[in-house]
């Protein structure tokens, strides 16, 4: 199912309407935009053997893809996602009264078990956070995992803070810009605080006197999301953590470690940006884990010997 020949215009032209959707009112990223475009492009070379254009698509061709799917050997998470993809443009579809009914809404795709996101217990953050500040670059990669801890930052929102955001941190309250250009409001906490100043001490070494950026590397430019993954992937090994250590693993222990203490799912989800509560409700497993481990250790029936 390679698709090397261009659309015909009968399919081309509605899947671009959807993708200008996609990207001017959804305010969907490039990446997420791109990967809506290869699927959907996928489906649409499969269903035009068939039929001539969206509209005339049948329950019986979208599961005739999910079986050519499954025969390519693709995952189970992989097919879910074509399917995923033709929900949400046939939701567009419908409402915008593009096609008169949706094939894919009674569907179903294979079952699949979604992996639990890994987090950080509380002692292997602050083992990988007792950093010794010897150097600038020390000093700077300290108060970036100390903000994305503190504050449960995505990756790409804490590459993108700027130097005028400061003060919001020195205020221990940030704005920042997630999925969707949806703003929220997040708590920064005192050490955090403490890090990002012993920072600003250091930071005209690494960066230009018109660099807007807050964190900078040695070239004097914003660090890029590559750099900031291999830079905390180099303290996980240095600081004796046997665990891979990833930007979003630590937003993943952020959300953790509150839910462990208040219980409180839908601050949760406020703190992380979720628009749904579905999305912030794989916690509750995590949560569940370490209730689970604390019954085990401490109720006298269940001490293990």
């Amino acid at each position: 199912m390679t698709d090397p020949q261009p659309l015909n215009p009968n399919w081309q032209h509605t899947l671009d309407l959807f993708l200008a959707f996609a990207r001017n009112e959804k305010h969907y990223s490039d990446a997420t935009v791109d990967a809506y475009q290869r699927h959907l492009a996928t489906s649409a070379h499969y269903f035009s053997q068939f039929v001539n254009n969206w509209q005339a698509i049948e329950v019986e061709n979208v599961k005739g893809l999910l079986a050519k799917l499954k025969s390519r050997d693709l995952s189970a998470r992989t097919i879910n996602l074509h399917l995923s993809c033709l929900r949400s443009f046939y939701k567009f579809l419908m409402k915008k009264g593009l096609a008169k009914s949706n094939p894919v809404e009674l569907v179903k795709g294979p079952k699949y078990n979604k992996p639990l996101p890994k987090n950080l217990d509380v002692d292997q953050v602050s083992q990988l956070l007792e950093i010794v500040p010897e150097d600038t670059l020390a000093i700077r990669d300290k108060a970036m995992m100390e903000l994305m801890y503190s504050s449960g930052l995505r990756l790409s929102e804490l590459a993108s803070l700027n130097l005028n955001d400061k003060q919001a941190i020195f205020n221990g309250l940030l704005t920042v810009t997630g999925k969707g250009s949806k703003d929220r409001v997040i708590p920064v906490g005192r050490k955090a605080i403490a890090a990002v100043k012993e920072w600003l001490k250091v930071r005209a070494e690494f960066a230009n006197p018109d660099e807007i950026a807050l964190f900078t590397s040695k070239q004097k430019r914003r660090l890029s999301i590559r750099q900031i993954r291999a830079r905390m992937k180099k303290w996980g090994i240095e600081q004796g953590l046997s665990a891979n250590v990833h930007p979003h693993k630590l937003r993943h222990s952020f959300a953790s470690h509150i839910l462990e203490s208040s219980g409180d799912l839908r601050a949760v989800q406020e703190l992380l940006g979720h628009s749904n509560l579905s999305t912030t409700q794989v916690y509750t497993h995590l949560d569940f884990q370490h209730l689970a481990k604390v019954y085990d250790n401490t109720h006298p029936r269940a001490k293990k010997k």
